[in-house]
């Protein structure tokens, strides 16, 4: 089942992809049609110089992905990964954390923990515990193969799904 709804949202994703440039051609140069746009932005801090360069990318919706959640976005294959399309903007977490929704799943950043992704039965089993405010806590991994199954880590445990059953362990 979990591959079946990677698949299925990599196929939505995908077919998203083709509509949306399908609707962007146009013989205007000049119209913005394209389903995102990236940009490279710099801040100067408070006190003088500068920080470093921040790539972001505007989508069709004007959902906005930046930072290590839109390097983690692209790593999962963007918009034609399994991830899909954003259903949102990222929003602020426990912590100083941010996440930002997707069809397929979602990315959680934490500043202490790293970017990670949680979808499918692991991330159901997590948001029934609270998710990243519960005794789990931030991810600290990506989901990952084990025997028999998967298995993602928090920073209070990890949560394995194997033969179909989903176990939380706490630490």
């Amino acid at each position: 089942m979990h591959d079946f709804a990677r698949r299925a949202a990599g196929a939505i994703a995908a077919l998203v992809v083709v509509t949306a440039l399908g609707a962007g051609c146009s013989k205007d140069d000049n119209t913005n049609s394209a389903s995102s746009t990236t940009s490279t932005t710099a801040a100067a801090p408070a006190g003088g110089g500068t920080h470093a360069a921040e790539t972001k990318m505007a989508t069709r919706d004007g959902a906005e992905i930046a930072g290590g959640i839109l390097e983690k976005y692209n790593q999962m294959g963007g918009a034609t990964g399994t991830l899909g399309v954003p259903t949102g903007p990222a929003t602020d977490a426990p912590d100083g954390g941010m996440v930002q929704e997707f069809g397929g799943g979602a990315i959680y950043s934490s500043p202490t923990h790293g970017t990670h992704v949680v979808w499918g039965e692991i991330r159901k089993a997590w948001d029934d515990q609270g998710g990243a405010s519960g005794e789990l806590g931030y991810p600290t991994s990506d989901e990952y193969d084990i025997t028999g199954g998967k298995q993602s880590d928090f920073s209070g445990g990890s949560i394995t799904w194997v033969d179909n059953e989903t176990t939380v362990t706490e630490k």
